[in-house]
């Protein structure tokens, strides 16, 4: 059985919440202010610490300067608004998580649901570490170049907290396994881990998917529809490509964020919601921002904790231990182990990659169909995948622009010259624009192409 601290000035709301902590299993004790918190930390060392912010005696953050008092008890703040200061916060003192008053049961059996000692934690990191040394593996992630063990280094440190986290980089570099591994190491690893792209959902059906929809709230709508934000309950919810959500869904994305409920389609009964949302574009937000694609206010409200991951051009020495990862990946698979020459290895690592990792793996899976034997030779590495593209077309790699000239306008002759600099190959095309391949798509349809 666990034990829990409730550091809370209003002597009604501790006697609640430690009401709520037993009925879970869990001894209670209650403190009204910070001399009072050190006294009962002194006497029994908790599992569990429900901070308050705002305490008679000063802010409830002095506590967790006190480290020799706070040991390896689990912190979880208390605040009366969710703001990105309040994560901001939580971040920089290790606090996991916090809580919005009043404090409802449902959000403090979610909370001690997943509670976890900081040090189990640590272990854990540790333990990938020596995996990474070993292997090169992390988590779902493979390299050890420096640019990916500074991404690890960043997960390490946020996967332990509640604070949303925005994954950047460029089509392929592998944002979503990012992601599944901030879930991995969370204290939210038990519960669901959801992935929406938000750009393959149709505009008409986006909000429903993720937020859920009342029988006959719509034509179609024969029956009540859990959405996203329901079924992740208690887990991770990770958006990727979140510019291509339409604007009015994320003023509702930015009120679940903000308050911890939301609304089904056709329904005026708030559900809360406790789900950690990580969010991915290939996109740069500002840019993003300024052409009308995300809300400023979402971006800041999601931006709390930035991972850029970077393009596999600039993480060369991964080649390799990629290379050896996905073929090893396709052996077992496939039931026939191959490996790569030391020409082909060579070529693979002198190539652009303008698709990322993505690209390298669906290479490798060519040049393994078409080996017979179990060496994959550089005669089996595709012509038009292995040379820069302006070798191919020959043509010029920059575009003058008149200066005056309309954003949409700019916008078209980047995307026009982008497609016909690489052979109007779709894919590499929206690889090198930094956009999904529907957002391309859309824009030709645009253009009559």
């Amino acid at each position: 059985m666990g034990h829990a601290l409730i550091v809370e000035d209003d002597a009604d709301s501790a006697r609640m919440m430690a009401a709520l902590v037993t009925t879970e299993g869990y001894s209670a004790a209650t403190a009204q202010s910070l001399r009072d918190a050190r006294r009962q930390l002194a006497l029994q060392p908790p599992d569990l610490v429900l901070l308050d912010l705002r305490l008679p005696d000063g802010n409830g953050m002095a506590l967790l300067d006190d480290h020799a008092l706070i040991g390896n008890s689990e912190v979880v703040l208390m605040t009366g608004h969710a703001t990105l200061e309040t994560s901001i916060q939580a971040l920089r003192y290790g606090a996991a998580d916090y809580l919005i008053k009043p404090v409802s049961a449902r959000q403090l059996q979610s909370i001690l649901s997943r509670v976890m000692k900081p040090s189990v934690l640590q272990a854990e990191v540790e333990g990938l570490l020596d995996e990474l040394h070993r292997s090169g593996r992390f988590g779902h992630m493979v390299g050890q170049s420096a640019p990916m063990k500074l991404v690890y280094e960043q997960i390490a440190r946020v996967a332990g907290t509640s604070v949303t986290v925005f994954i950047t980089g460029e089509s392929g570099t592998g944002k979503e396994l990012v992601a599944r591994t901030v879930h991995d190491l969370s204290r939210r690893r038990a519960r669901p881990f959801l992935a929406v792209n938000c750009g393959a959902i149709s505009p008409n059906l986006i909000e429903s998917e993720i937020f859920g929809h009342e029988k006959g709230s719509f034509t179609g709508a024969e029956r009540q529809h859990q959405g996203f934000f329901e079924r992740a309950h208690g887990g991770t919810l990770f958006l990727d490509e979140i510019t291509e959500m339409p604007p009015a869904l994320q003023v509702k994305l930015l009120r679940v964020l903000e308050t911890g409920t939301f609304m089904r389609v056709g329904s005026t009964t708030p559900i809360e919601t406790d789900v950690r949302v990580v969010a991915a574009t290939n996109r740069d937000p500002l840019q993003a921002v300024a052409q009308g694609a995300l809300r400023e206010d979402l971006m800041y409200r999601l931006n709390v904790f930035p991972i850029e991951l970077p393009p596999l051009r600039q993480r060369r020495d991964d080649v390799p231990l990629l290379v050896s990862h996905f073929l090893r990946e396709i052996g077992s698979r496939e039931g026939s182990v191959k490996h790569a020459s030391p020409q082909a290895l060579a070529r693979l690592a002198e190539y652009g990659w303008p698709g990322n990792v993505r690209e390298l793996r669906n290479v490798l899976q060519r040049a393994y169909v078409m080996t017979a034997g179990s060496e994959i030779a550089d005669k089996w590495l595709p012509r038009n995948h292995l040379v820069e593209p302006a070798a191919v077309h020959g043509g010029s790699t920059s575009l003058e622009v008149d200066i005056g000239t309309p954003l949409a306008a700019v916008e078209r002759q980047v995307i026009l010259a982008t497609l016909e600099h690489f052979g109007h190959h779709k894919e590499r095309t929206a690889a090198a624009l930094g956009v999904s391949l529907k957002t391309l798509y859309n824009r030709l349809k645009e253009y009559g192409i």
